[in-house]
């Protein structure tokens, strides 16, 4: 396969896509009797595995007594329980929370909180969002505003908000002098140079996500940047909104992502695992400060959907939240994170292009370049993520490759988000089908 080889037709559009049949556990089989293990848990959804028993029962009924009580009519007993379990989740003040369908959801959500909270506080100057250059923050336009992905965004240029961007934030490839120890520093006092660039009274929320998931590849933030960051926010009256679509319910080995980094956010945007894919939920959830603001001046906040709070898909998220805690399962996520690691160096060790391996628990990626002391990526133009994932598709492995982690254009990198609840010999077939896919693309390409 050369460089300019058509690329298989399922990765064109899903009209060429096999058809998917049914699914257990790790494993999901399409029509024609083809098994897949899903390494990815699709784009880091299934965090328990597909075809769970007890959440397909709670669901089943749930949807017995009624599938959505409107939110703006009445409660439900789903909706206050998983309430419940998202502040012990959460802790400290992060008490109160909108319920919607999906992440892009999420993060729109996220952000009309932080305008009304200023709003609510008589600022009405604080309009402007700052965020990050290589992040993802989802598809409706003011989340795709904030992102910082030139493939998604292209299209949609000249209808987005204008928005600061601030430089991508990543220990393998520091901004201009500094270190891989430094950077963290360096990147938060981007931010401080850019509130006062602007002017405090003009900056609402800066966002970002604590791992970069899409767009950069499981980029953690380094050791004391989020406590930076949210020093500064402080200092300024700038809401800090923590993006944990994909990295957070329990992904990164702590239920909420910036546990592990000492900081709790103002707002924060939780999709993915929370109801793990059985049906769509997402939640922005924000602090006490916040909340006392919106609700004393304005009663509630001015977001919501139809669909916000469906019954149903709360009686989903209640199941998979149960599970995940009675199973100890972020516990084991964390436990296994050292392992997983191990196994992706070793089964790689002779791949000369993997130049990085990094993210946190169940939340890994490896980064190819084609030169490692230089960590130049390869040329766009090879499309080599399409191509690792249509061959590790072949090979019966569902991964998550994106390409433009470096500069939005080149750059090839290979998510792995497995379930929490994989089993040994699972982890090392997906490790291993991983590490063959990326050697056979390699060597069809003759850069090995």
């Amino acid at each position: 396969m050369s460089s300019s080889a058509a690329l298989p037709k399922h990765i064109h559009s899903t009209g060429d896509l096999p058809k998917v049949a049914w699914a257990k556990g790790s494993y999901v089989h399409d029509v024609d009797g083809k098994q897949y293990i899903d390494g990815s848990g699709g784009p880091a959804v299934y965090c328990i595995g597909h075809s769970n028993t007890e959440v397909n029962e709670a669901i089943k009924s749930q949807l017995d007594q009624i599938a959505h009580g409107y939110r703006y009519n009445f409660s439900s007993d789903a909706l206050e329980e998983l309430t419940e379990i998202i502040r012990r989740r959460c802790g400290g003040t992060m008490n109160n929370m909108v319920y919607v369908t999906g992440g892009s959801e999420a993060v729109e959500s996220c952000l009309k909180l932080a305008l009304q909270y200023h709003a609510a506080r008589g600022e009405m100057s604080r309009r402007r969002f700052i965020a990050r250059e290589r992040s993802w923050h989802g598809n409706t336009l003011g989340a795709l505003s904030v992102s910082g992905f030139l493939e998604r965004k292209r299209a949609f240029e000249g209808s987005l908000l204008d928005v600061s961007r601030l430089s991508a934030v990543n220990a393998y490839r520091p901004v201009e002098g500094a270190t891989a120890e430094t950077v963290g520093e360096a990147c938060a006092q981007e931010l401080e140079d850019e509130i006062l660039r602007v002017g405090p009274e003009k900056i609402c929320a800066f966002i970002f996500e604590p791992v970069v998931g899409a767009a950069g590849g499981c980029v953690p933030a380094p050791p004391g940047y989020a406590k930076r960051v949210r020093e500064i926010c402080d200092t300024y009256g700038v809401i800090m909104i923590s993006d944990e679509v994909m990295c957070g319910a329990g992904r990164t080995g702590v239920w909420r992502a910036l546990e592990t980094d000492g900081v709790e956010p103002d707002i924060m945007s939780v999709a993915k695992g929370l109801a793990a894919g059985y049906l769509p939920l997402g939640a922005a959830i924000y602090n006490d400060k916040v909340a006392d603001a919106i609700h004393g001046k304005h009663g509630a906040p001015m977001t919501g959907h139809t669909f916000t709070a469906h019954t149903a898909c709360c009686a989903a998220g209640v199941a998979v939240q149960k599970i995940v805690e009675r199973e100890k399962l972020v516990e084991r996520v964390a436990a296994m994170e050292a392992n997983f690691v191990a196994m992706l160096k070793d089964a790689t060790r002779d791949i000369e292009a993997v130049g990085d391996i990094r993210g946190r628990g169940f939340f890994q990626a490896l980064e190819l370049v084609a030169d490692r002391k230089t960590k130049a990526p390869f040329p766009a133009e090879r499309k080599l993520f399409m191509k690792i994932r249509a061959q590790a598709f072949e090979n019966g492995l569902i991964c998550y490759p994106v390409g433009g982690n470096v500069d939005g254009i080149n750059g090839d990198v290979v998510i792995l988000a497995p379930p929490y609840n994989v089993t040994d010999a699972e982890l090392t077939e997906i490790v291993d089908k991983t590490a063959v896919s990326i050697r056979q693309v390699l060597k069809a390409e003759g850069l090995a």
